[in-house]
């Protein structure tokens, strides 16, 4: 008797046979800047939200990286996902065999209609390449090559909607060397310009100085590149209550003229596991953050979709939500249906 394997491939081998279709999913509307909205081709509005996944090498390695991990996502409500490449990461596991692994999660994630962020994954100082930990050591030259990499393979892949060029720059208080936002500025100009020269339609994202907090530069110094949309991370400890009108000073401003993506947002309460800066605080940072974002039109994305990163969303392999997965779980499906 064949065993069930021998079946499927049966069937399959039959179907090709007898020249019957084999369903493939859908491909998603590219998406383009219109002024400070992201947009559709037929050029209808539409506001990201969705959920941060952990390194895709961390989720394969689990068993994790896979069909049951991306209808989870969806069903929580999301409509992107991004996916958070570590250097570290990129090299240990060697560029054929990852790019394999954001194959399938492309695939997966397209097959649940959900649109991706690539985000280079590093957090530091790209011009002394200098960083905070390990895991996050580049350089300029294979920054420059990843994204040479991404924008050959999926320039023609609508699903993969943005690059996010570096994750969060930062000299901590100088720790990391220094960089002013012009130097910044000029890296991102040409890495930008590296995208480009293969006619990919990704939209790049750059990130503000302070873990990616500090968009204050872009009001007299914008990234002189047309369709491209800006990032910021404000975590709830970044500043003081109440927030808004100091988000507005720092990163919201850059919304009434450009796109934005708050491409990492979440808390965590005190005694959560894995509380630490900046992340610790409760609902009303929920509440304050999806509130200001509806009502400039931001897009936004929650850390971390995985039960041992911080601010975790769920507990367990279950997907039993944690604080913040209950209250953002509801946040996405309400905002998102």
């Amino acid at each position: 008797m064949f065993s069930y394997a021998m079946r499927n491939i049966f069937t399959l081998l039959l179907l090709l046979i007898c020249g019957i279709a084999i369903a493939q999913p859908a491909a998603l509307n590219r998406i383009k800047v219109n002024g400070n909205k992201f947009v559709t081709e037929s050029g209808e509005t539409i506001v990201f939200r969705g959920l941060n996944t952990s390194d895709p090498d961390k989720l394969e390695k689990n068993g994790h990286w896979n069909q049951e991990y991306f209808q989870e996502i969806k069903k929580w409500g999301a409509n992107i996902v991004r996916f958070p490449v570590h250097p570290s990461a990129w090299r240990s596991r060697g560029q054929q065999e990852y790019i394999k692994l954001l194959d399938n999660g492309i695939a997966m994630a397209k097959e649940q209609g959900l649109y991706v962020i690539i985000d280079w994954h590093s957090i530091g100082n790209l011009r002394s390449e200098l960083y905070q930990a390990p895991m996050y050591e580049t350089t300029k030259k294979e920054t420059f090559e990843f994204w040479r990499t991404m924008s050959q393979k999926y320039k023609d892949e609508t699903t993969v909607a943005f690059f996010e060029l570096f994750n969060e720059p930062t000299v901590y208080n100088g720790q990391l060397g220094t960089c002013t936002w012009a130097q910044w500025k000029e890296l991102m100009e040409e890495t930008i310009t590296i995208i480009r020269a293969y006619k990919c339609s990704a939209i790049p994202l750059v990130a503000g100085f302070n873990w990616a907090y500090d968009l204050t530069e872009i009001a007299a110094n914008p990234i002189n590149r047309e369709n491209i949309a800006y990032v910021s991370h404000p975590y709830p400890m970044k500043r003081q209550k109440p927030w808004e009108d100091q988000w507005t000073k720092d990163w919201g401003f850059v919304a009434n003229k450009y796109p934005l993506i708050l491409t990492e947002i979440g808390f965590s309460g005190a005694n959560d596991a894995g509380a630490h800066v900046p992340v610790i605080s409760d609902e009303s940072y929920g509440d304050a953050i999806t509130r200001y974002a509806a009502e400039k039109g931001i897009s936004w994305v929650v850390w971390v979709f995985d039960p041992q990163w911080a601010p975790r969303l769920f507990s367990d392999w279950k997907f039993t939500p944690s604080r913040q997965g209950i209250y953002f779980k509801k946040a996405l499906q309400t905002a998102n249906n």
